[in-house]
């Protein structure tokens, strides 16, 4: 099974905007002061490794001595979160508390900039790629290198070690099979007339990584390139014409109503979901288009101004552990140390055999091919699907 090399969840593009209403209120209060901060004078704020703290040992102490792990936009169901957020807890003691679930890329890092110096600011970013490099570019985020670090792909880390990257998937077209007779396999198939209404992205492609990554990969399947991103925006203006495409952004209580059919999708989220579907009596079929082979992964990055500094590294720990990597390959995710542990004989194979089935290996979009995406997005989506 091929595992692509550079992946995403909710990414925003263009400019900053307004927080949701629960991301726009004030927190408590200052963050604590010598959080992390062990007897030796070590502080964890400025620990650029477990060893350079003192090792596991010590960083544990600290993060267990701080309590709490403050995040958003981290759904439950998102790539298998919930057990991660769950052995987290149950392994160190320590709470997490996560705002906000459903919220995007872009709420992420407006809540690190709007809440500096706050308890309630969040500690860890789980970011779209492109959001990852705005973050770092921006001066948001902690240098820290894993213990994992070396096992890490070149091309999917910071060489600062500001952001790394984690688990991924393919972009993919989810159907409810009992509502619609016949399932979409490619983006081509997205035109036809019997799928009129029932079209829907995950979000708003202006501010949402896996909204992004559907106009990108109906790009490629228009003859678009990373360079060009236009092709995929002028798809979905005229899936919107023809009445196919759906402003309604899908989730999964909407499909179980039967607001969004057809979902555009990660394969891990759609995959997830038919799992959860199945359950209560859906039949939800997903298919990785051959005409738009899109993958990307989601990275992982710590505030700069963490309120619980310990905490936030230990968290990128246990994610790139064995365990934490398994944990998402049994969310339908691939994770970025996949080959690694597949070579150290740690890989749950049977999680493994269960993803979604591809062919071929993706190429991703260069640093500068994205934030040309981002802008061309901030300037000609809006005017394609309104109306």
């Amino acid at each position: 099974m091929p595992v692509p090399a550079h992946l995403p969840r909710n990414t925003v593009l263009g400019a900053s905007l307004a927080l949701v209403a629960a991301l726009a209120l004030t927190a408590c209060g200052a963050a604590p002061e010598n959080s992390g901060t062990t007897a030796d004078g070590k502080n964890a704020a400025t620990a650029t490794s477990a060893a350079a703290f003192g090792g596991m040992d010590a960083l544990v102490a600290a993060a267990r001595k701080e309590g709490t792990l403050h995040a958003i936009a981290l759904p439950r169901d998102w790539a298998n979160y919930g057990a991660l957020i769950d052995g987290f807890q149950q392994k160190y003691g320590i709470e997490v508390e996560v705002e906000n679930p459903d919220a995007s890329s872009q709420d992420e890092i407006n809540a690190v900039t709007s809440r500096k110096g706050q308890d309630r600011a969040p500690d860890v970013l789980d970011l779209g790629s492109s959001f990852a490099l705005s973050a770092a570019q921006q001066g948001l985020l902690a240098p820290y290198q894993v213990a994992a670090w070396d096992d890490i792909p070149e091309g999917q880390k910071d060489p600062k070690a500001r952001w790394y990257n984690d688990y991924g998937g393919y972009v993919s077209i989810g159907c409810d099979a009992k509502r619609v007779r016949n399932c979409p396999t490619t983006f081509k198939d997205l035109l036809k007339p019997e799928y009129k209404g029932q079209v829907a992205l995950n979000g708003n492609p202006t501010k949402s990584g896996s909204a992004f990554a559907g106009v990108f990969a109906a790009s490629l399947a228009q003859g678009g390139s990373f360079d060009d991103i236009q092709p995929g925006i002028d798809f979905f203006a005229e899936l919107k014409k023809n009445g196919n495409f759906t402003p309604v952004e899908s989730t999964p209580a909407t499909v179980e109503k039967g607001e969004t059919p057809i979902s555009i999708d990660w394969d891990y989220l759609n995959a997830g979901y038919a799992q959860e579907f199945a359950k209560k009596g859906l039949d939800w079929k997903v298919s990785v288009p051959t005409d738009g082979r899109y993958a990307q992964y989601y990275s992982q990055a710590i505030n700069k101004d963490a309120p619980h500094p310990a905490a936030a590294r230990l968290w990128q720990e246990y994610l790139y552990s064995a365990e934490g990597q398994n944990l998402w390959l049994k969310g339908f995710a691939r994770p970025v140390l996949m080959p690694a542990m597949e070579k150290a004989g740690t890989l749950d194979q049977a999680a493994a055999l269960k993803l979604p089935a591809v062919s071929g290996v993706p190429s991703f979009p260069a640093e500068a091919q994205q934030a040309e995406a981002k802008t061309a997005l901030a300037q000609g989506w809006g005017k394609a699907v309104s109306g």
